[in-house]
């Protein structure tokens, strides 16, 4: 009876040793080919074709139901003008509502001297020859401040495109460069990262100055008040070739 114990004993343990054997054999690190691993950047900069434009109206009224209504029209003679001018739907948002009391008189004062609404609204203007047409509109109807200028470009995906095969060729010019100071040379890939895609869109810092144009296209001042100059699209990859 005791031998016939004994044989799934030695099956058991032979399983147990081919299993753990498997597991070792999988644990063994691969050996890596001779490599040479590089980093390559590519830069496109780009005129923009667009402009997103922020403008805020303010308004101030000792009531707080008349501050609202003021901006409330003031907001739909806006919306109603950029859709006369051609402003599709989609490229106009009201971005944002406030309401602030001010208070003028001394500390711990519990009523309010005044109330201010504050409305938030961005453009994008398609067309950036447009630009001092679509501001001096905005303005008449009563928006008095100006948020930001961002300069863009509607061909974004192509110049990224464009971008990232600039930095692969970087890539490549690299390695070729790096392996024939060794008498050898990079041949076929053996891996490849994109560790990065930038669009920096150029914005308008001053925003005082920005304020500025604003009254200058009021006022009637000849020539163009915007210079978009240009935005930068930033690619930039990680490859490893096999050394030959």
């Amino acid at each position: 009876m005791k031998r016939l114990l004994l044989y799934p004993l030695v099956v058991l343990s032979l399983f147990f040793c081919v299993a753990a054997s498997a597991q070792a054999q999988l644990q063994v690190p691969a050996v890596l080919p001779p490599l040479v691993n590089v980093s390559g950047v590519g830069e496109v900069k780009v005129e923009p074709n667009e402009v997103l434009l922020n403008v805020g109206i303010d308004v101030r009224n000792k009531s707080l139901e008349a501050a609202r209504q003021d901006s409330d029209t003031k907001v739909r003679e806006l919306l109603n003008y950029l859709k006369k001018a051609g402003i599709d739907a989609k490229d106009i948002q009201v971005t944002n509502l406030s309401v602030y009391p001010q208070y003028v008189g001394e500390y711990g004062q519990t009523t309010p001297e005044l109330y201010m609404t504050q409305r938030s609204v961005s453009v994008l203007i398609r067309k950036v020859s447009r630009f001092d047409e679509i501001l001096t509109g905005i303005y008449k109807t009563g928006a008095n401040r100006v948020e930001g200028i961002e300069y863009r470009t509607s061909d974004l995906q192509k110049h990224r495109e464009q971008a990232r095969k600039l930095a692969i060729q970087s890539a490549k010019e690299k390695a070729t460069a790096m392996t024939k100071e060794l008498g050898a040379k990079p041949g076929r890939v053996y891996s490849i990262t994109e560790s990065g895609s930038e669009y920096t869109p150029r914005p308008y810092a001053r925003l005082q100055m920005a304020n500025k144009m604003m009254e200058s296209a009021d006022a009637g001042a000849s020539g163009p008040t915007l210079a978009v100059g240009q935005i930068l699209v930033r690619a930039s990859v990680e490859v490893s070739f096999v050394i030959e």
